[in-house]
């Protein structure tokens, strides 16, 4: 008789739109483990990559507990994890609930919130931002002009660059103090603002894996962003083998350490000031925007795989499978309004075989809305294209290409008004 699996309790949110984003995930770790989902709503696209599931918030606790004694009560749940960001604290708490492995609730939280993070990477001499915590107009000032502009405001337990706005004069503080706070009174682990020196350099990610305290680094992903004052990410690409590892590893793995985490993926933010690592964040999950999926494109390194393994008490395998290179473009309009044309020119089978995925978040009739305009990420991106190449320059420029090429429209609206959100592409 075959081996019975280990059963791994996944946490995610539920909206459609993450189906194209997150589905490479259930993907990777249903072909391993049964999987059993808690979710906030009844699972629609999951379906085909579970054995069971509960509907509950993910955000109050005493129901994801709940949901959690339920389905161990069910199955011999062998491990619990999340890519979710707003998820990571409670996450960890119910794996603590359930008597698993985990990294500690504390150090999720510290990680959740910039501010402790900040304070934990200068205890531990890690280089990061000149950073200050406000929560008034007044202070907010103060902490500019000591710090000196520019500076970036942001909200303290924000994601997504959501809320993040760079600010080089005080005529400008204004807007972007209120923008951060708004954000910022979402957040549950802190609605604080913070000020931040800005660190001006290009910006890339370091993709962790950590197990029993000790961390690996297993690839880099270099970044574009859009034009500021706003950080939207238009662009990401993964290389195997990508030199700045040796620059940035020791950096990342210092800046893990720092804050207690000893179990699971970490995806590390950070900006090269004149060629220094400096970092930014420290996310106590998988990448988004489709960052597990390139890595895993580049090196056959699957980061979903690794978290369930790591879930489980398993030592994940890191063995490098591919010495490729793979990119993605993330799609937007130039203009806010009502998309009225989204299209690939040509016939399916004019599409080069280098060209992985296209895939549209928006359909057509869809409100656009750009953060220039009072939007935001989740309000903007209309989709995103995926390309492969022996390397990560090439992978960018024919993923630039591609993007140049296709057919997007949008209706400019006469005065822009606020598109429907959808699900958070990077959690």
């Amino acid at each position: 008789m075959p081996t019975p699996r280990h059963v791994v309790l996944v946490v995610a949110p539920s909206e459609e739109v993450a189906e194209g984003y997150r589905s490479y995930c259930l993907a990777h770790i249903a072909a391993a483990y049964d999987v059993v989902l808690v979710t906030s709503e009844q699972p629609t696209w999951e379906a085909q990559f579970i054995v069971d599931s509960e509907v509950a918030d993910p955000l109050d606790e005493q129901a994801l507990a709940a949901a959690g004694l339920a389905l161990a009560a069910r199955h011999q749940v062998a491990g619990v994890m999340t890519w979710t960001e707003d998820y990571l604290v409670q996450t960890a708490r119910l794996a603590t609930v359930l008597g698993l492995p985990t990294s500690s609730p504390e150090s999720m939280l510290a990680a959740r919130d910039k501010a402790s993070s900040r304070r934990e990477f200068a205890r531990h001499h890690v280089p990061s931002a000149d950073s200050m915590t406000v929560t008034s107009l007044v202070e907010a000032a103060v902490a500019a002009e000591t710090i000196g502009y520019p500076v970036v405001v942001k909200p303290a337990a924000g994601m997504a660059s959501i809320g993040v706005r760079r600010v080089n004069t005080a005529e400008e503080l204004f807007t972007a103090y209120d923008a951060a706070a708004v954000e910022a009174g979402h957040a549950i682990e802190s609605t604080q603002v913070l000020i931040e020196a800005y660190l001006d350099g290009p910006e890339v990610s370091v993709e962790c894996v950590t197990h029993q305290g000790r961390t690996s680094v297993v690839a880099v992903t270099r970044k574009k962003l859009g034009e500021e004052p706003h950080f939207e990410e238009v662009a990401h690409s993964v290389e195997a083998g990508d030199p700045l590892l040796a620059t940035v590893a020791p950096v990342a793995t210092a800046a893990v350490q720092a804050l207690g985490i000893d179990n699971g993926i970490q995806h590390v933010e950070m900006r090269l000031v004149a060629g220094k690592p400096h970092l930014i964040e420290v996310n106590g999950r998988i990448g988004g925007d489709m960052i597990g999926h390139l890595v895993h494109r580049a090196t056959g390194i699957s980061l979903p795989r690794a978290a369930a393994d790591i879930a489980c008490g398993i030592a994940p395998d890191l063995t490098a499978t591919r010495t490729e290179a793979a990119a993605v473009r993330l799609l937007y309009p130039d203009t806010s309004g009502t998309l009225s044309v989204r299209q690939f020119p040509g016939r399916p089978t004019d599409r080069p075989p280098w060209l992985e995925r296209l895939h549209w978040q928006r359909q057509v009739g869809d409100a656009v809305l750009l953060p220039q305009d009072g939007g935001d990420r989740d309000t903007a991106r209309l989709g995103y294209v995926i390309t492969a190449a022996p390397t990560a320059a090439l992978a960018q420029a024919r993923a630039d290409e591609v993007s140049r090429t296709l057919l997007i429209g949008v209706e400019p609206a006469a005065q822009p008004q606020q598109a429907a959100t959808g699900a958070t592409c990077a959690s």
